[in-house]
């Protein structure tokens, strides 16, 4: 099973489930929830109020829009974010999938509810023959290093 959900918490907000824009786009477009202004130089994470269930052998990596690259001068503070299968659902904050944005420009940049801010590419991906991870998610960002 691999589908976008509605995170806990976020039932009652305008949370859009993301689609690919064309049958040969490899994205879906993550929205901002909230408007907010990012001075230049300045970082601000950004709630979608969204989760993601994949398969065990699936990640989710988060890129920001070439529009917002090229057009507005902002990146991800973490260049690709990755989500991880065993996210889904995390006691910490469900899973919810937010964006963390970096003004690289030097002019303020409007971020406003509902604006496509990222998008998600699902992939497989391969594990070594003698791999032995044995660690358990205890929660949400960081917390298989805690």
């Amino acid at each position: 099973m691999r589908k976008f959900e509605i995170a806990k918490g976020f039932e009652e907000k305008d949370v859009v489930i993301p689609v690919r824009a064309t049958s040969k786009s490899a994205g879906y477009d993550l929205r901002s929830l909230e408007t907010y202004t990012l001075k230049p130089g300045e970082r601000h994470t950004f709630p979608t109020g969204l989760k993601a269930c994949m398969e065990d052998d699936e990640v989710l990596y988060i890129f920001v829009r070439s529009s917002m690259a090229i057009k507005k001068g902002v990146r991800l503070s973490n260049s690709v974010g990755v989500i991880d299968a065993d996210y889904y659902s995390n006691p910490d904050n469900d899973g919810h999938i937010m964006v963390s944005l970096f003004n690289f420009s030097d002019k303020d940049v409007e971020i406003l509810a509902g604006d496509r801010i990222a998008q998600g590419i699902f992939m497989k991906y391969l594990a070594t023959d003698d791999d032995v991870a044995s660690g358990e998610r205890k929660g949400g960002f960081g917390s298989t290093n805690k």
